[in-house]
């Protein structure tokens, strides 16, 4: 059974949880290699956006924007990577933390290339 909520009653999420949400959901995309390097500077330390691991977040009133910067496929359409990407991230803080976003951003920092296999040809 469950107890009547009170008026009084919060809930606190920590910010790391909505990253890690937000990497997890990133990272099953089709076309994703890996998360990219989290750009720094004073500006995100003064503002105290969380950030780690490729994902920058920032809530302002209970609204999410999230900045995710990846590793993509070569053979990979961008464009729809990004896509489903924004889809696959605004879903999961929509549907496992009930929050709102306002805009999912994707930042392809770079393409990775199959390496060649160092098999010797006869």
């Amino acid at each position: 059974m469950v107890t009547p909520r009170h008026p009084n009653d919060t809930v606190t999420i920590a910010p790391g949880v909505l990253l890690t949400i937000a990497r997890l959901a990133t990272l099953e995309v089709a076309g994703v290699v890996r998360m990219g390097s989290t750009p720094g500077g004073v500006d995100r330390l003064l503002r105290r956006v969380p950030s780690a691991n490729g994902v920058q977040i920032a809530i302002e009133e209970g609204i999410v924007t999230a900045h995710l910067y990846v590793v993509a496929a070569a053979a990979t359409n961008l464009r729809d990577m990004s896509i489903q990407v924004q889809k696959s991230v605004a879903r999961s803080i929509r549907d496992l933390l009930g929050m709102k976003v306002e805009s999912v951003n994707v930042h392809i920092e770079d393409v990775e290339f199959a390496t060649p296999s160092l098999v010797e040809q006869p």
